[in-house]
């Protein structure tokens, strides 16, 4: 291999340093705990490269250890979680963190000094897939700790509560993800627009390969369940109804549509080429307000889809706006391409005032009027 055949990249600690130089007197902490996720995410993406020859496939117990979400554990996800915990604990830069994989908040054990961060993730996204070698990802948010455990002495330090990682994805200060794919990439936004960096195997460095990832503001695909078709509100069935009229239809134009069942994989997809997911509420379960996860799933995905020009939102209103009340709140999400996302709130106020029948989710019936 060519020796100058990174020369023109940075590496991601290069661009964490450059990123820093705007603050003089930023402390490295922040820098120092991005780059410790880092490293958790090249473990758990050599633990899922080894796949069943790593013994880490299949679920975690043999009575199928069920998580705080009510879903099976696969040993990845313990593992993921793992290490995640153990790569970012010791440096000092954490005051707790909070997990899918875990009940309550994690505490920063006693003999490592605290830090003025929390640390919120989703370890192995879509791990469901995993047993059949489809690609899945890690999720990643980090917040600010509140002043009194940021400022208080180790010795007088509170725990970490629920109640401190409760902010609004506006106050994110970093978030982005790990792909586990064809390539092993990791996409962050430190608030500065989003970027995409390639691991390279030889090296053991994340190189930025894509710079200022931007979401196009028009698609022609879209992503849903639609087995839920049944269980959709009204704006939604109308939305995608008219995706499926194509041409003939009242947006005049063809759409693709796309499910892989691994939320990361969808957004790296969205923000590679355009597009709009959809896992809206829906009538399935009334007491869930949607299916996916406000803290550690919807806010960072929000946070990365609204710094690269695209849009999140509960299909309602803004994403990043919403007040938590719970540390695994669910929500309904849908994010992608700009005007696809506003077209969907849109159908939230406005009266339907066009009916579609679309074979694919039509009711059927032998007699007819």
């Amino acid at each position: 291999m060519p020796l100058t055949r990174h020369s023109h990249r940075s590496t991601l600690t290069q661009f964490l340093i450059e990123e820093r130089r705007r603050y003089p007197s930023a402390s490295g902490d922040f820098n120092a705990l991005i780059l410790d996720v880092a490293i958790a995410c090249k473990a758990i993406a050599r633990a899922v490269a080894f796949g069943e020859l790593g013994g880490v496939m299949g679920n975690h117990a043999e009575g199928a250890s069920i998580n705080v979400q009510g879903e099976t554990q696969k040993k990845l996800d313990v593992l993921s979680n793992e290490v995640f915990i153990r790569r970012t604990e010791w440096a000092g830069n954490l005051a707790g963190m909070a997990s899918e994989e875990m009940d309550l908040p994690y505490q920063i054990d006693g003999q490592y000094p605290r830090g003025k961060y929390l640390l919120i993730f989703d370890p192995l996204d879509g791990s469901s897939n995993i047993d059949v070698n489809m690609t899945v990802g890690s999720i990643f948010s980090v917040l600010r700790s509140p002043k009194d455990l940021d400022e208080a002495p180790r010795d007088q330090q509170r725990d970490v509560t629920e109640s401190d990682f409760l902010q609004p994805g506006s106050e994110q200060v970093a978030a982005g993800y790990a792909l586990y794919g064809p390539t092993t990439m990791l996409v962050l936004t430190v608030g500065t627009g989003v970027h995409g960096f390639t691991l390279d195997p030889t090296l053991g460095e994340f190189m930025l390969t894509h710079p200022k990832m931007q979401v196009p503001a028009d698609t022609q695909e879209f992503a849903i369940n639609a087995s839920n078709a049944r269980f959709w509100e009204a704006p939604v069935k109308r939305y995608v109804d008219e995706c499926l009229a194509g041409k003939p239809g009242p947006r005049a134009k063809d759409f693709n549509m796309r499910w892989i069942a691994s939320m990361v994989a969808e957004a790296h997809r969205i923000l590679m080429r355009g597009g709009i997911f959809l896992y809206p509420r829906d009538t399935k379960d009334p007491i869930k307000p949607g299916r996916l996860r406000l803290l550690y799933e919807a806010n960072p995905i929000g946070m990365v889809m609204e710094q690269a020009g695209g849009r999140a939102s509960t299909g309602e209103k803004p994403m990043l706006d919403v007040q938590p009340t719970s540390l695994h709140q669910r929500i309904g999400l849908v994010f992608g391409s700009k005007n696809e996302v506003e077209r969907l709130e849109r159908y939230h106020t406005e009266p339907v005032t066009v009916e579609l029948h679309n074979p694919l989710f039509a009711e059927r019936s032998l007699f007819r009027d």
